[in-house]
């Protein structure tokens, strides 16, 4: 009898984004049970594990938008052999990213100080709690090197259990045209 096959560690993290590519993730509906057999989970909603440990395979979704961003990117790829950008807002920014023409320090006093409805006095938020804003929103792979790209906004459910399934057994993801989609 064959010893089993190690099973793949697999974390999942989201940085400034929407969490539909989660949400699509989780839409691979029954399929999780199957994907459940071939992988372990570590940091992710099926999991509630706030820290990635040692990684197969990692997923991130988002863009680069605050100093925390940076700093959970940077340890989630310390923590994962392979990595890979899910989503526009990880492959480009995606919708995040429409703030890049702007200046950040106009955002913040309109959002903060110059909007109707604010309190009289209000100010923009200045806590260590809160993580420090970048001038602009970066895609992910302008901070740390990413192995794979899977776009969409978000990537279709299908796409992303072919992906999975494909680096699981050995094999270079191949997304067809129906598998991908830029809407």
């Amino acid at each position: 009898m064959n010893a089993p096959n190690r099973k793949l560690r697999v974390a999942t993290t989201s940085l400034a984004g929407c969490f539909g590519c989660h949400m699509s993730f989780l839409d691979i509906d029954e399929r999780i049970l199957k994907l459940v057999e071939l992988v372990e989970f570590d940091r992710s909603p099926i999991t509630d594990i706030k820290h990635c440990g040692p990684c197969d395979l990692g997923l991130v979704e988002g863009g680069v938008c605050n100093a925390e961003n940076v700093h959970v990117l940077r340890e989630f790829r310390k923590n994962c052999k392979i990595l890979v950008a899910v989503g526009a807002c990880a492959v480009n920014g995606g919708l995040p990213a429409q703030r890049n023409h702007l200046d950040l320090r106009d955002i913040l006093e309109e959002v903060y100080e110059t909007e109707g409805g604010l309190a009289r006095g209000s100010k923009i938020p200045n806590d260590p709690e809160l993580p420090l804003p970048l001038d602009k929103v970066h895609p992910i792979h302008e901070v740390v090197k990413i192995d794979y790209f899977l776009p969409g906004c978000p990537p279709p459910a299908d796409a992303i259990w072919k992906f999975l399934t494909d680096l699981i057994a050995g094999r270079t993801p191949v997304m067809g045209h129906g598998l991908l989609h830029y809407d």
